[in-house]
């Protein structure tokens, strides 16, 4: 069943939300994060570091959701997707630098330096968790 539109409408015009991975007990695991929905690609794209407790998570279990909330806090969406992870950045001009600089493009905009950002994501040893939209629900106004 296609995800409703509007509800990936909503996730395209926000950047900032609340990832939930699986932890080995089962339970839910929450973080606050930036990402950006490619809806071109129907992607959802995640910067993260390698040293973050969720990229295991998702490395043993890629099932993810993301939770979506406006600012007045009754609009939200919650989608669920299977994350693949990019490899580790390692050189500044490899794909997953690219993929990194077009989600930081589609989060914030131009970076004044894009070398200093592309050798940065080099540096903390940045990948991308990425995931397309599988079912999405929430409550929309109207």
């Amino acid at each position: 069943m296609p995800v409703d539109p509007r509800k990936l409408d909503f996730l395209a015009k926000n950047h900032r939300a609340v990832i939930a991975t699986l932890a080995g007990n089962g339970r839910p695991h929450l973080s606050n994060i930036f990402y950006a929905y490619d809806r071109d690609a129907d992607l959802v794209r995640i910067s993260m570091t390698t040293d973050r407790v969720k990229i295991r998570h998702l490395q043993a279990d890629p099932r993810v959701t993301l939770h979506v909330a406006s600012s007045d806090f009754w609009t939200w969406v919650a989608v669920e997707g299977i994350a693949e992870l990019s490899p580790i950045a390692a050189d500044p001009h490899d794909a997953t630098v690219d993929e990194l600089v077009t989600y930081f493009r589609q989060v914030n905009g131009e970076h004044p330096d894009w070398d200093e950002f592309r050798a940065a994501m080099v540096a903390e040893r940045r990948i991308v968790a990425r995931f397309r939209p599988q079912r999405a629900y929430g409550q929309l106004p109207g």
